[in-house]
């Protein structure tokens, strides 16, 4: 998939968007705002009979035709994450961050079925022995950590936090190594400047009713998938087990400290988004998953190219910050990040403008 050259995706963009007047669809019938902070089954074979009446009724066109392409990067999208009962709710400070920014996304999908090309959802993906959840640390009286706790480098040198003797042998390695391990990581994520490691609650656990996408989320790319003819593209990621992996893109900490690796950079993913014109971003949560998978594509050697940067827009209000109260809050966080990648040349847009009306859309 061959991107066009600068000044024809001008006159492309400019013939397509008066044409098609995007933003004009109307949004099904069968989505029920209400419904996004719910979980139920959606009717697929009801849907796809519905997406293809909608395609001819609508005159959009399937997906192998677009001249411009354009890709939804939808990330971790989960219950997990987006449902307010479930472990990991990314409230943002309003306290209903991702159900509304899910709703708002659902509609931008629908109002926007003949342009996006195709939709890749992210799947943050766990098992239960894992370098952040409360089961792989110890204190000196043998407790698991509470979620939510930061363990620093300063803790792991001075004793407060171990690696649990058992899962030490589920993992492969002597107690010796687990400590050389914890040690050689939090050393890893200070000299980066990332977060410190931090004990989440079990999420995303693969199996789990938790690591499925929301249902209204599910719907509406299931919907587009058909009315378009298009494939979603999942992208799984988090499962390697002594190392975060916040970005889509690639672990925390490549490397352990006897140079092994902990985990891989998902190279095909990179290079499916060389392919598109447009890339779009949304999900959860800004401070993290989205943030993260953001910085890797501005550093990548493959997106180096002048330019790259002018083709992503970033859906502001389909994303919030992890925030729990009297706890932990990283919105400024999040929003030094997103001014980063801003002056890096991306765009901060808003999902219920009309795209033809987003900044440097040539028309």
């Amino acid at each position: 998939m061959g991107r066009l050259p600068f000044g024809l995706l001008e006159s492309v963009w400019a013939g397509r968007f008066r044409d098609m007047r995007p933003n004009q669809l109307p949004i099904p019938s069968h989505f029920e705002p209400g419904s996004v902070a719910s979980v139920w089954r959606v009717p697929y074979q009801e849907r796809s009979y519905q997406a293809q009446d909608w395609r001819r009724r609508h005159g959009i066109q399937l997906a192998s035709k677009d001249t411009v392409k354009v890709c939804l990067v939808a990330i971790d999208l989960q219950n997990t994450f987006c449902l307010p009962d479930f472990e990991l709710f990314v409230a943002g400070r309003s306290g209903t961050g991702a159900v509304d920014d899910n709703r708002r996304l659902c509609e931008f999908i629908y109002r926007n079925l003949g342009v996006v090309t195709q939709v890749y959802p992210t799947l943050d993906t766990h098992q239960a022995i894992q370098i952040f959840h409360p089961i792989f640390l110890l204190d000196c009286d043998g407790q698991h950590p509470a979620p939510f706790t930061q363990v620093s480098l300063e803790d792991v040198q001075q004793g407060v936090w171990k690696v649990n003797p058992s899962v030490c042998g589920q993992l492969g390695m002597s107690e010796e190594e687990g400590y050389e391990h914890l040690l050689h990581y939090v050393k890893a994520l200070r000299e980066s400047e990332k977060y410190e490691l931090t004990v989440w609650p079990y999420h995303g656990l693969l199996g789990g009713i938790g690591h499925a996408l929301v249902s209204s989320v599910e719907e509406a790319i299931f919907f587009h998938g058909q009315a378009r003819q298009s494939q979603p593209t999942f992208q799984i990621k988090g499962n390697y087990p002594l190392t975060e992996h916040y970005s889509a893109l690639s672990p925390e900490v490549l490397n352990g400290p006897d140079g092994r690796r902990l985990g891989a950079s998902n190279t095909a993913f990179l290079q499916a988004l060389v392919g598109f014109d447009v890339i779009i971003i949304a999900g959860q949560a800004k401070s993290h998953c989205v943030a993260w998978t953001i910085a890797h594509l501005l550093e990548d050697p493959l997106f180096g190219g002048a330019g790259f940067a002018e083709r992503v827009y970033l859906l502001e209000d389909c994303t919030s910050a992890v925030v729990v109260p009297e706890v932990i809050d990283y919105t400024d966080e999040a929003e030094v990040a997103f001014a980063r990648f801003a002056d890096a040349g991306m765009h901060r847009v808003c999902s219920t403008d009309p795209v033809e009306n987003w900044p440097d859309v040539p028309l």
